[in-house]
C-alpha cells in the first residue's frame, strides 16, 4: 500500500459510541463535509474501517505520500 486516501466526513457521530467520536478525531475530522488526506497504511485504513458508515475514502491518483517517497529512496 503506497499512496494517499482522501477520507470525507460524511455523517455526524452524534449518537454513535464515544470511541467512534475519538476515531473521527483522530483521523483529523471535525465538521461534515470536510476532507482530509492520510497516507494509505494499515493503521490508517484500520481506522477508516471502524468508522466506514461515517465517512467515504477515495484513493488519490498520482499521489505520493512521504512514507513512499522515503521508501522508494
Amino acid at each position: 500500500m503506497s499512496g494517499v486516501l482522501r477520507i470525507t466526513y460524511r455523517k455526524s457521530s452524534i449518537g454513535y459510541s464515544e470511541r467512534q467520536k475519538q476515531t473521527v478525531r483522530s483521523l483529523g475530522l471535525r465538521k461534515l463535509g470536510q476532507s482530509v488526506e492520510r497516507p494509505d497504511t494499515t493503521t490508517v485504513r484500520g481506522m477508516v474501517f471502524h468508522v466506514r458508515h461515517l465517512v467515504t475514502v477515495q484513493e488519490v491518483p498520482g499521489a505520493v505520500s512521504a512514507e513512499g517517497v522515503a521508501a522508494s529512496v
